[in-house]
C-alpha cells in the first residue's frame, strides 16, 4: 500500500475519532444516562455500543486471513463511508454489541472508546502493507479487505456522533 493511502486511512479514521468525541464529550456526567425517550439510547449507550464494535471489528481484522492477491475496491471503501454514516436507515445492533451497562460513566466509556481506537490507528499503521490483502465477513456487508473494515469503523463512529447530536438536541428540548 502506497504511503499516501496509508496516511489517508488514519487521517480518516482519527477525524472520526475527533468528531465522536466532541459529540460526546460535552456532555454533563449527570446527563449521560438519561435516553431522550423510551427505545432510544442514551449518549453513554452510544458509546458503549461504539466502544465494543470497535473492539469486536479490530478482534475480527486481528485474525483475518490473508489473501494471496490484494484485492482494492476504492468504490465500495468511499460507499462504506458514505453509507454506514447515515443515519438514514436505521439498523438493529446485534445482541452481543448492544449497551447493558458495562462503563459506569460516560469518562470510563470514552477512555475505553479512544483506547480501542488507537489500538485500531496502530493496527492500520502496522499492518498498513497488508490491508488489501486481509479478508474477513461481515454480517451484513459481506467480505471486506482490511481498508473496507477501516472505513467501515471510521463511518460507524461517525453515525454515531450523529446519533449524540440527535440525542443531545432532545435533551436540550425537554
Amino acid at each position: 500500500m502506497a504511503p499516501e493511502v496509508s496516511r489517508n486511512i488514519v487521517e480518516i479514521l482519527e477525524n472520526s475519532r475527533q468528531e465522536f468525541n466532541a459529540a460526546a464529550g460535552v456532555v454533563a456526567e449527570p446527563h449521560a444516562k438519561t435516553r431522550p425517550e423510551e427505545g432510544r439510547w442514551s449518549v453513554l449507550e452510544c458509546v458503549e455500543h461504539v466502544t465494543v464494535v470497535e473492539e469486536r471489528f479490530l478482534s475480527r481484522l486481528e485474525e483475518a486471513p490473508k489473501l494471496d492477491s490484494p484485492r482494492i475496491d476504492r468504490q465500495k471503501e468511499a460507499e462504506l463511508l458514505v453509507r454506514v454514516a447515515s443515519r438514514t436507515n436505521k439498523a438493529q445492533a446485534p445482541e452481543a454489541v448492544r449497551p447493558v451497562g458495562r462503563f459506569a460513566s460516560l469518562t470510563q466509556a470514552l477512555e475505553q472508546f479512544n483506547a480501542a481506537r488507537s489500538k485500531t490507528v496502530e493496527f492500520a499503521e502496522s499492518r498498513a502493507a497488508e490491508l488489501y490483502s486481509l479478508s474477513a465477513e461481515h454480517p451484513r456487508f459481506g467480505v471486506l479487505n482490511g481498508t473496507e473494515w477501516m472505513m467501515l469503523i471510521a463511518a460507524h463512529g461517525r453515525r454515531h456522533a450523529d446519533q449524540i447530536r440527535e440525542v443531545r438536541s432532545a435533551l436540550a428540548q425537554a
